[in-house]
């Protein structure tokens, strides 16, 4: 699938501008950079700066960048993006759509935090592939998924993604956990968790999708929908 330049600029703005707004610029550069899955080497290289300014940049130990590096940072990313083939631009070229009504609650983090944390934020339960709790989760969207069954097309799925798949799903009013897993099983996208928050039990079949994708499902106890988002929406402000 081609990537249009106005939609390629449109994506270098919105990571731009999470950079430039976030608390800790240097995190949120690292934090593109490895979703893009480029060294820091390469990245100087192409910015022609030695890797040492890169690195500076994310620990914090140089001041925060201004908004010329930072457009060139992202530029420079879009850029070996492009000339590996363009894998990355094609996903997130899909994901820029605006969130439909079975979202509750879409979000970035300017840090990624460990799924391992994510789990205790939401009260979790680890329900299968407890041994990935070690990868990175870089945002999360609380998906109604009585809304998402009655409205959400297969192409509307990517709505869902935000800026990254490299997020938790977070399905609420769900009743067994099969129709979010399988929507999920289906789709070319996939997530780094599940969350599913409602039933006592998980179904057999939600688990068994779960482990077959190498997608940890964790079963949120939280006593309501609201105390789930009081819990997330607190937590990286």
């Amino acid at each position: 699938m081609y990537v249009s330049e106005s939609i390629k600029e449109i994506l270098a703005r919105r990571i731009a501008g999470e950079i430039i707004l976030s608390n800790d610029p240097g995190a949120t550069m690292r934090k593109w950079r490895d979703i893009f899955r480029i060294l820091q080497v390469r990245l100087a290289g192409e910015l022609k700066v030695v890797p040492s300014v890169i690195s500076d940049y994310e620990s914090g130990r140089r001041r925060s960048p201004g908004t010329k590096f930072v457009k060139k940072f992202v530029n420079a990313l879009v850029s070996i993006d492009e000339r590996q083939g363009g894998h990355l631009l094609r996903e997130l070229s899909q994901l820029i759509k605006n969130p439909s009504d079975t979202i509750v609650d879409i979000r970035e983090f300017h840090i990624p935090i460990k799924a391992k944390l994510f789990c205790e934020l939401v009260e979790g339960i680890p329900i299968a592939c407890k041994e990935l709790l070690d990868r990175d989760i870089y945002g999360y969207t609380i998906i109604d998924s009585i809304k998402a069954i009655s409205t959400l097309s297969g192409a509307d799925f990517y709505q869902i993604f935000g800026s990254t798949t490299e997020r938790a799903l977070i399905f609420t009013n769900v009743t067994h956990g099969r129709s979010p897993m399988v929507a999920v099983r289906v789709h070319t996208l996939k997530p780094r968790m599940i969350v599913i928050h409602g039933p006592e039990t998980v179904d057999p079949l939600a688990t068994h999708l779960a482990e077959a994708e190498q997608i940890p499902l964790i079963l949120s106890k939280k006593p309501s929908v609201n105390d789930l988002l009081r819990a997330l929406s607190e937590y990286q402000k």
